[in-house]
């Protein structure tokens, strides 16, 4: 039996919110869990793809960032993404 060495094992109550909007381009579901494990930012899932990102202001304004890490088809569609993110994060 392998011995696994654990590197945390924390119980938090979090807050997720989930936002569906339909942007120019394409519609986004979203899922946004608000956790202090990520030092204040917030774990952004895109429910349609399952894809997830660790994002704060910074990060969300960063187009080419959310075009590669959402697997989005165009920068119009990334560009849609990171001006909600910024409105709400």
């Amino acid at each position: 039996m392998a011995l696994h060495q654990i590197l945390f094992d924390e119980t938090e109550a979090t807050t997720t919110r989930y936002i569906g909007f339909f942007g120019e381009t394409t519609r986004f579901d979203l899922m946004i869990t608000t956790t202090e494990h990520f030092y204040g930012k917030k774990v952004v899932t895109n429910l349609q793809t399952g894809r997830t990102a660790i994002l704060n202001e910074k990060d969300a304004a960063n187009v080419p960032y959310l075009l590669e890490t959402f697997q989005l088809h165009t920068e119009e569609e990334a560009n849609e993404l990171s001006e909600f993110l910024l409105s709400i994060l």
